[in-house]
């Protein structure tokens, strides 16, 4: 494979998951391939990419991951190496749906998508120009929101933020995006996750481009 033809590392979304591992083996011959695809991607799976990364390589290898849910922890423990891997690897990183992985590992690698793009539903509020009243019409508004409907609208502010108002979002509003992930998983009070986003947005002016 031409040096100009090497498939690099990226996030790839279809509900596909484990026939696209195989195809991914398949078409990247003859580089070598190491396939970590699990139902629940868990922390030591995690460790074992971790590993399997650290591996030294003549040539390139690819590490394709993922599964159809990947838990917070495994998530934090890949941060590192994705956002500095080691000579000669290549991350191929494959999920059915872009809330399945938090902001921080999506802004570490481009996204392709096999699906049909469902348009997120417009919100009618500009986060550049967010105030408390603003805030708290909202949170109001969004307070008894289910789990998977509360992860939908976590999506939405975020794509509202940084495709639609094209903000470049600073260290502490991604942060708070990972942290409402983590709280909804441990079931926490959406209302409260949602006044903690949304603050960064006051707190924070984010600058546009």
């Amino acid at each position: 494979m031409p040096t100009n033809d090497i498939v690099r590392s990226h996030i790839l979304i279809t509900e596909a998951v484990e026939e696209a591992a195989e195809n991914f083996v398949l078409s990247l011959k003859p580089y070598r391939c190491v396939t970590f695809i699990k139902e629940d991607f868990l922390i030591e799976d995690a460790k074992a990419v971790v590993a399997e990364s650290y591996i030294a390589e003549a040539d390139i290898k690819y590490i394709v991951l993922g599964g159809k849910s990947i838990n917070v922890i495994s998530q934090n423990s890949l941060l590192k190496v994705l956002e500095e891997p080691p000579r000669n690897i290549e991350f191929i990183i494959i999920v059915p749906s872009k809330s399945v992985l938090l902001p921080t590992v999506r802004s570490r690698l481009p996204m392709k998508s096999e699906k049909t793009i469902r348009e997120i539903a417009t919100l009618d509020i500009r986060l550049s120009q967010f105030d408390l009243d603003q805030l708290f019409r909202f949170v109001k508004a969004h307070e008894r929101l289910k789990k998977h409907e509360a992860k939908t609208l976590l999506e939405a502010l975020f794509y509202q933020a940084t495709m639609r108002e094209k903000m470049v979002l600073n260290a502490r509003q991604l942060e708070s995006f990972d942290s409402a992930y983590r709280l909804l998983e441990l079931n926490g009070r959406f209302q409260v996750i949602l006044v903690n986003v949304l603050m960064t947005f006051i707190a924070d002016k984010p600058r546009a481009y």
